[in-house]
């Protein structure tokens, strides 16, 4: 299996830098079996089935990106910095620029918020912060822009709307720097209206690191070292898939991080409670336990998540799928349109 193999063209003009509104008015790509209709999230009404399980990733995006100054006697320098995640005494963080950031040194990103540099590698920081608990959580989000995609940030900057658009609606346990883009889809109303119709929902955590935008670097894909990641399946989770299963219901995670963790939990065949670091990576010849079916959005070329939808539904199919969603127009990537593809 090669890189090159899950490579494809794809005009600039198809990468979303905002996302629709409303959320459940983007374009939907229902791929069963070998048909592909061209529909829209609000369609997901009449495609689910009463006893069908969407499993949901309630992490909560945290505002990562901070924009400070160090100062060194009368010299002010600008730094800007990304958390990547929360570290012994502090967060791993890239910095920019890197290499001019000394340990010891203080950034202060606004009157209540500051970081002391208390380590420093080749590649990232340890940053020990002035405030902790709900003192930093308040600070960080008067001060910190969302954590924009590389592809978004290189075309405009993060604003006020982005601290909207960029987080679910069931967004709960706050870690992430990345949103789980599938479920931006969602709204309160299109949620009831499903719980009404008898689709049921189970709730997981998976913080989304920045290592979900890291280049696959190995032309044979099957030595990628994925990134790792914190996530959650409760033992009330993970009875509610089981249940589901057990009854013949359908088990539909909703974006590849909610499916890479059920999956994590259900190694041993059947599901169970998981709690800790996974870096499972998912590419074809992958076997599926819990997983009947998949929203996501349209995927990055090279990625390891286009990897992990042609596991599920097969290369030539998702080859097909990618091809139609571009011809008509699909816009692609965290702020883009979804699909839901059924094996």
């Amino acid at each position: 299996m090669k890189l090159s193999d899950f490579d494809f063209d794809l005009p600039d003009e198809l990468i979303a830098t905002r996302p629709a509104k409303p959320r459940t008015s983007a374009r939907l790509l229902l791929s069963d079996g070998d048909s592909i209709r061209d529909l829209h999230v609000s369609d997901l009404i009449d495609i689910f089935r009463p006893g069908d399980r969407l499993v949901l990733n309630n992490t909560r995006v945290i505002p990562a990106r901070l924009f400070g100054q160090r100062q060194r006697g009368e010299a002010v320098a600008k730094v800007e910095i990304t958390l990547l995640e929360p570290a012994t005494n502090g967060w791993r963080a890239l910095a920019k620029p890197l290499r001019k950031v000394l340990v010891g040194e203080v950034i202060r990103f606004s009157d209540e918020l500051s970081a002391t540099v208390a380590e420093k590698s080749e590649t990232d920081l340890r940053l020990t912060f002035n405030l902790t608990g709900p003192d930093f959580d308040v600070a960080l989000n008067a001060a910190g822009a969302m954590p924009l995609p590389p592809y978004i940030a290189a075309k405009r900057p993060a604003d006020a709307q982005d601290k909207d658009d960029y987080q679910t609606v069931f967004a709960r346990h706050a870690g992430a720097v990345a949103a789980p883009t599938a479920s931006l889809h969602f709204d309160a109303a299109l949620l009831q209206a499903l719980a009404d119709k008898g689709i049921a929902f189970t709730e997981v955590t998976l913080h989304v690191g920045a290592g979900t935008f890291l280049p696959v670097k190995v032309e044979d894909v099957t030595t990628h070292r994925m990134h790792a990641e914190w996530g959650e399946v409760t033992p009330q989770a993970a009875a509610e898939i089981a249940a589901t299963k057990a009854a013949g219901g359908r088990v539909i995670p909703v974006g590849t991080t909610a499916l890479r963790l059920i999956e994590t939990a259900a190694r041993s065949g059947q599901i169970e409670p998981w709690v800790g670091p996974t870096d499972i990576f998912i590419y074809p010849g992958f076997r599926f336990h819990v997983t009947d079916a998949l929203m996501t959005n349209f995927h990055l070329p090279k990625s390891t998540l286009l990897m992990l939808v042609s596991a599920l539904i097969g290369k030539d199919r998702m080859d097909r799928i990618y091809a139609h969603a571009i011809a008509q127009g699909y816009r692609f990537f965290s702020y883009g349109d979804a699909s839901l593809l059924i094996p």
